[in-house]
């Protein structure tokens, strides 16, 4: 399948040249809502395994080829064979295998930008892989069939750029205090109280959860969780302090607390963690 390097588009390849992956950065009209769409493809038969780490990505997955096995914070088993999905955000390790015929296009979201595009509360992605079928209806089928008939990466990209700008056009924008307060959350690092959050808003912090569960899926307790998680992965690999001031700068109580939350959004210590990065 040949590969067109237009509008910027970012070719990597495995190693071994088992797979190919493909990244554009998203245009104007999707900033702030997508971060960047991927097309991957596999060439060569074989087991691939991935483990993705607890973090901010909603993303929608339209595949044209194999279905990959996903397990939330597991092993796959059989049953766990996931071919178009939307995925909300999971706080834990996602473990992903597919079997050498994988091929699909990506499409990477934030959290309120996925609520826009899809239109639904967030809660109903949580913690869950729903096809694509069951998020986008009788679009999603008629997407994903021109998708798989585009004669090149290039071409599906445009085809899903114009569909995605095209519903989060038509879209109602996030509530402004949800927006603020998500805000708050990512810029001080994880940091800033919910009591806070909620004593700003003049709302308690029952209502705060309820919004912010309906807007971005988790609460805000557990975004800030996720935020501090990802943080504090970014510094150590800086390499530039060791752990115990990587969990006073990050907002943990102390270096113990660090390590129970990787465990728990990882599935790894942070010093298994720097090893294999």
């Amino acid at each position: 399948m040949p590969v067109e390097m237009q509008h910027h588009d970012q070719l990597d390849r495995s190693v071994a040249g088992r797979f190919e992956m493909v990244r554009r950065a998203p245009g104007f009209q999707l900033e702030g809502a997508v971060t960047d769409i991927c097309g991957y493809r596999e060439t060569t038969p074989g087991r691939f395994r991935n483990v993705e780490f607890a973090s901010l990505t909603v993303p929608l997955v339209i595949s044209f080829a194999e279905p990959f096995a996903i397990g939330l914070g597991k092993n796959p088993g059989d049953n766990d064979r996931f071919g178009s999905f939307a995925a909300g955000l999971y706080a834990g390790p996602v473990v992903i295998e597919s079997f050498g015929g994988a091929c699909c296009v990506q499409v990477n979201f934030t959290p309120l930008g996925a609520r826009r595009f899809f239109g639904l509360p967030m809660s109903e992605l949580t913690d869950r892989m729903v096809g694509l079928d069951d998020v986008l209806g009788l679009e999603g089928t008629a997407l994903r069939e021109r998708l798989g008939n585009a004669r090149d990466w290039s071409a599906r990209f445009a085809i899903v750029e114009t569909f995605v700008a095209t519903r989060l056009a038509e879209a109602r924008e996030t509530q402004a205090e949800i927006a603020w307060a998500y805000d708050r959350i990512i810029v001080s690092g994880g940091r800033i109280r919910v009591s806070s959050l909620a004593d700003r808003l003049g709302w308690s912090r029952k209502h705060l959860l309820g919004k912010f569960s309906n807007a971005i899926g988790v609460g805000p307790k557990t975004l800030s969780r996720i935020v501090r998680f990802n943080r504090a992965l970014g510094l150590s690999r800086q390499d530039r302090c060791g752990w115990a001031d990587i969990a006073a700068d990050c907002g943990y109580a102390d270096q113990a607390h660090l390590v129970r939350e990787f465990r728990d959004l990882a599935g790894e210590t942070p010093t298994t963690l720097a090893a294999q990065a």
